[in-house]
């Protein structure tokens, strides 16, 4: 973990600006799109160059006033590190999962990568709206207070771009999610389907817990699987904040939702999180 209290008027931000601009983000009686147009401020602003300077091993002299920044980083050639693995977006009847062919390993990744071990997870989409996801908790933070959070996700597909599949594309209609929440994500069973109980969006839409990375497509000339890289640093995208809950704890979950109706297998071999919040 790499930990930095950033001062409050780095990256080129007065001081003044910043501390107008974030206590005004953090009431709650602002309106919703104030709200959305500060947070996209701060992002472009402090999160983002932080996210890189983070990520890149960098540090900057600290305070007692500013951004708090720190990362986690799972590298599962080293280890499963608890991250647990779950389906949902599918029919509940008791033999659904063995016909959606659902399975999942920490196991090496595909021969053609090399050596290494990663975490595959694989189903057949016959609900045209399959979700694979896997979750971890991430403890120690300060109770009941708003993370950003910035995730830089590699994986290793094999769903070449420009190819055609019942539903949509094997790559550029499965798109990879990053999402977080206060509560555990768990599937719950409604209307006789197991469903997310936090609001992940479906496909292509957002959710209140979650943001689209990218989606799973590598280049046409690509010889079996390919490692790829998709994060949400981008300065446009939209800002992933999320509050701690009252143990000062966040669950973190990654996954897949997709519109192909065929069979996708993705190995998951490191995953960046980038944490900030203002003191």
């Amino acid at each position: 973990m790499i930990l930095t209290n950033f001062p409050s008027n780095s990256f080129g931000q007065t001081e003044e600006a910043f501390l107008t601009t974030v206590p005004t983000f953090m009431s709650t009686s602002v309106s919703k799109g104030k709200i959305k147009r500060i947070m996209k401020t701060c992002w472009r602003n402090l999160v983002i160059p932080l996210f890189f300077l983070v990520l890149a091993g960098c540090s900057l002299s600290a305070d007692e006033n500013g951004f708090w920044v720190f990362s986690e980083s799972f590298d599962f050639n080293e280890g499963q590190f608890d991250w647990e693995v779950d389906f949902t977006d599918y029919p509940a009847g008791t033999e659904d999962s063995t016909f959606y062919e659902l399975t999942y390993a920490y196991t090496k990744v595909p021969a053609n990568l090399g050596v290494g071990y990663s975490m595959m997870l694989s189903g057949n989409n016959h609900s045209d709206d399959l979700f694979m996801f896997m979750k971890k908790k991430i403890t120690g933070l300060t109770p009941n207070t708003t993370y950003a959070i910035v995730y830089d996700v590699e994986l290793a597909s094999n769903a070449k771009a420009g190819e055609f599949g019942v539903g949509g594309a094997p790559g550029e209609s499965v798109y990879l999610k990053g999402g977080a929440s206060g509560v555990e994500p768990v599937k719950i069973v409604e209307d006789n389907c197991f469903k997310l109980n936090v609001d992940k969006g479906n496909q292509s839409a957002y959710g209140d817990t979650s943001v689209v990375l990218g989606d799973i497509s590598v280049p046409s000339s690509a010889d079996g699987y390919t490692l790829i890289s998709r994060n949400n640093a981008a300065t446009d995208d939209i800002p992933l904040t999320v509050p701690s809950n009252s143990l000062g704890e966040i669950w973190l979950f990654i996954g897949t939702d997709s519109g192909f109706e065929g069979t996708t297998t993705v190995y998951y071999t490191k995953v960046n999180v980038v944490f900030s919040a203002s003191n």
